[in-house]
């Protein structure tokens, strides 16, 4: 669906779009990855970035070894470092229902940051149950279950370079 190349091009594209939002923030901005899937997401957009970053994770899930929401998020692990007052940026690998960036940015703003935001490298928005703000779009997606570039089914296809359809 989407080679390596573009998602390369885009994730770039994003680091500047989000390098040029955050210019003038005084403390360095907090990437927080969704483990596992948005792991590979997140490390390239790090790396992407002109400004000063730190990065932290949280470990949430709501598929489970299927092809779509279970319904309910599972959040095993929040993060670690103190957000009162920082400027947090949540990477998230694909919105879908929309559960689990509303779970985790709902916990984030009870944390009192300075701002919140949210980049997806996907968005899927036909399967979309709870309205969520995305800042930052990598692509929009079909209604396909996809892998690659850090997603995956059952645990595996992590490894692949593009985003594909599975089918």
């Amino acid at each position: 669906m989407i080679s390596s190349e573009r998602i390369s091009k885009r994730v770039h594209q994003l680091g500047r779009e989000i390098s040029e939002v955050y210019a003038d923030i005084e403390t360095p901005l907090v990437l927080v990855a969704i483990l596992k899937g948005a792991t590979v997401f997140a490390a390239d957009l790090l790396r992407s970035l002109s400004i000063p970053a730190e990065l932290e994770f949280v470990r949430a899930a709501s598929y489970g070894a299927g092809t779509s929401s279970a319904g309910r998020v599972k959040i095993a692990h929040m993060v670690e470092g103190a957000l009162a007052g920082r400027h947090v940026l949540l990477v998230e690998d694909i919105v879908d229902s929309g559960r689990t960036a509303d779970t985790i940015l709902k916990r984030f703003r009870r944390l009192k940051p300075a701002s919140v935001r949210l980049a997806a490298l996907l968005d899927r928005p036909a399967r979309r149950e709870i309205r969520v703000q995305i800042d930052f779009t990598g692509f929009v997606i079909p209604d396909r279950f996809v892998i690659g570039y850090g997603l995956d089914y059952a645990g595996l296809y992590r490894e692949l370079p593009g985003i594909y359809a599975l089918s």
